[in-house]
């Protein structure tokens, strides 16, 4: 068997130890799953209609604004999750273990990667099936659907990258929770919740020029029809900026642990 072939042999098996995980200890799942939508729920019909009124609206063009910046806290809050698992079997000495074991290295991050892949696209799909029951109308084609699931997942690789980063710098599981927290704010210190240009200057400057924002205003254009610019261009170079030095960094950090 190549070379290639076990390592991909051995990922499909730290994939399936992270799922099992996720099932043996659901209450982190469940948890990170129902957070977005109490947020969803709160925004929506506890602040929508004031919200909504300062955006030219109601409460139901509301639900239609906020459901992006939902999805990219979901996503966020998934990774906290990952963070606290890759620092677990960090302090642990489990990975001491798969080290004498001959298995591909780099199966181990390959895991948990994936397994938060899914978590987190699950957590998506969620809260947009919840969106759609509370009167999200996006008018969206399929291949705009399309395009969207691809910059989401593209977000969602990168942010969980950098979870596994975070998580492998922690000293202790508990560290690791508290890492990835920042990027749960950075959707309100966007255009997440309400349009940027209602904020105070230096704060707008920041908003319009931070990662989450290009990624909520292409989302946001093509599931509604808003414009997009060059938010499109701005969000894919940030994921893969983001994926590519964050992995860079993990990688770093696993091989001299």
């Amino acid at each position: 068997m190549s070379t290639l072939a076990l390592a991909a042999r051995d990922s499909s098996t730290m994939v399936r130890r992270q799922l099992k995980r996720l099932v043996r200890y659901p209450s982190m799942t469940v948890q990170l799953l129902i957070t977005p939508v109490i947020l969803l729920f709160l925004f929506v019909y506890v602040l929508g209609g004031t919200l909504g009124a300062g955006i030219g609206g109601g409460r139901d063009t509301y639900v239609d604004y906020v459901v992006p910046g939902i999805l990219l806290m979901a996503a966020t809050m998934a990774a906290t999750g990952t963070a606290v698992m890759v620092a677990t079997d960090m302090t642990e000495g489990i990975i001491a273990r798969f080290r004498t074991m001959r298995i591909s290295r780099a199966s181990v991050l390959t895991g948990h990667v994936v397994a938060s892949v899914v978590q987190q696209l699950l957590g998506m799909a969620v809260v947009i099936g919840v969106a759609l029951a509370m009167g999200f109308s996006p008018n969206a084609t399929a291949v705009e659907w399309l395009a969207v699931a691809g910059l989401l997942t593209l977000f969602v690789v990168a942010i969980t990258w950098l979870s596994v980063a975070l998580g492998l710098k922690s000293p202790t599981p508990e560290a690791a929770s508290n890492a990835p927290m920042p990027l749960v704010f950075l959707p309100f210190l966007g255009s997440g919740f309400v349009p940027t240009d209602s904020m105070p200057t230096a704060l707008r400057w920041f908003a319009d020029y931070q990662p989450f924002t290009p990624i909520m205003q292409t989302v946001r254009g093509l599931l509604l029809g808003t414009p997009i610019d060059n938010n499109a261009a701005m969000a894919i170079a940030w994921c893969t900026g983001i994926g590519v030095l964050s992995y860079l960094w993990a990688k770093h950090t696993y091989n001299r642990s």
